[in-house]
């Protein structure tokens, strides 16, 4: 009977141990490989925490969080894109946390690594640019990629991937990076050559990479550490930075009225803290940490911001990008994702009648990759009050939503009947 109270004892205390273990949920964008391995050496140092990872793509993300009431939010949100953080915090769902960060910069280069008010941390860094299968590229006789534009040459026509800034806060990065590379105008033409060289726009974003190790693509758009750590693992791939890339923070925050606030402290911290950012640096892995001091235990030849070895041209506006984040995420679909076949046969004609022509010049060509590669809305509308009020997020009163509605169906029946067009005229070229 002795024994038998002993053990009744013992388990209520293991049950009460459990009661009251402190469950922190992330809601993240991050791949498995990373968020396991923080999960496993955080609850090793932190016993009596619960570390509960919520695996979502940064936009639904950002509505899951919106959608929760205050008092029972998740603590933490931990993605690539700072102009989701910026959503955030002005729909006041991230609030200020008071943290040491000993050791980490202000700023990578012009770029604050931290937010500048304090409602979130850069956690790691990251560049956006090229992965392609050595094999696959030898197979096919084809040229490594060095630059974005490389990607709308004709020989890489079918053998691109991308995903869409709609499915992936680090392909909104990589296409915002394009657009202040190279202009609204011009950085919307060179998507849509891209758009119409590729293969297919993936569901999320490991898709791409994905697809490039196992060789199902050729070239992949990705943020590095895709790239990184395939590389890192052994798969016959590259990775480059293109001369127009940025290197912007990966941030973490937490979450205003969540269930455990001081929980959400206590994780932020152990990511910024020297054991926190040592594990970025883990193969499978493969991040940019923003603390200087880790990149001493680095592998050689590993990519270091603060020491000038990446060349990132783009100052990157993180206000500009979150002014249009919905408006280049929803055009982008209207005439890419959803439009890709037509896209596709589009650049196809053009290409082949370029070929035809042979140099010689002809209006009726000129009149088609206009049609074909100019996106609907102009830099100077891009900037219209109007239309950035009218999709500012992805809700709104009934006026609202009938209004984006109808300005998106107009997106998709222009680039419909623009690339019609397109192929009607390149046909023709003799």
């Amino acid at each position: 009977m002795k024994a038998y109270r002993q053990v009744v004892v013992l388990a209520a205390a293991v049950f009460a141990g459990a009661a009251l273990a402190d469950t922190i949920t992330v809601v993240t964008s991050f791949p498995k490989e990373l968020t396991s391995a923080y999960k496993a050496a955080y609850e090793k140092k932190y016993p009596n925490d619960k570390l509960e990872i919520l695996n979502k793509g940064t936009s639904s993300g950002i509505a899951f969080v919106r959608e929760q009431p205050a008092g029972a939010r998740a603590e933490v949100f931990w993605a690539s894109a700072p102009d989701a953080f910026e959503v955030l915090a002005a729909g006041n769902l991230l609030e200020k946390v008071d943290i040491p960060s000993s050791g980490i910069p202000d700023k990578i280069g012009s770029y604050p690594i931290n937010d500048p008010e304090g409602y979130y941390r850069g956690q790691a860094l990251a560049g956006y640019g090229l992965m392609w299968n050595t094999r696959y590229l030898q197979a096919h006789k084809l040229p490594p990629p060095k630059e974005w534009a490389d990607l709308t040459k004709p020989v890489y026509f079918g053998h691109v991937a991308t995903s869409a800034p709609s499915r992936s806060g680090t392909t909104q990065l990589t296409y915002e990076t394009i657009l202040q590379g190279e202009g609204w105008d011009a950085g919307w033409t060179q998507i849509l050559q891209i758009g119409g060289n590729s293969a297919a726009v993936t569901e999320r974003s490991f898709g791409v990479p994905d697809g490039v190790q196992n060789g199902q693509f050729g070239i992949g758009l990705v943020v590095d550490f895709f790239g990184l750590a395939a590389m890192a693992s052994g798969f016959p791939v590259e990775f480059v930075y293109p001369s127009v890339t940025a290197i912007v923070p990966a941030n973490i925050g937490a979450i205003a009225g969540s269930k455990n606030p001081e929980g959400a402290k206590r994780f932020i911290a152990f990511t910024l803290s020297e054991e926190g950012q040592q594990l970025l640096l883990s193969p499978k892995i493969s991040r940019l940490p923003v603390l200087p001091a880790a990149y001493a235990k680095a592998p050689a030849g590993y990519p270091n911001p603060f020491d000038g070895t990446i060349k990132a041209k783009v100052n990157f506006d993180s206000a500009l990008s979150e002014s249009h984040y919905y408006v280049v995420s929803s055009l982008f679909d209207q005439i890419i994702t959803f439009r890709l076949k037509e896209l596709q046969a589009a650049t196809k004609a053009i290409q082949d009648a370029d070929k035809r022509l042979g140099g010689r010049q002809s209006k009726e060509l000129d009149e088609a990759k206009r049609l074909a590669w100019t996106a609907p809305v102009s830099a100077a509308q891009s900037k219209d009050k109007e239309l950035l009020a009218t999709f500012k997020s992805k809700k709104g009163d009934d006026a609202t939503i009938r209004r984006r509605t109808q300005i998106e169906e107009e997106w998709s029946s222009k680039a419909k009947a623009n690339y019609a067009r397109a192929v009607e005229l390149a046909n023709a070229v003799k």
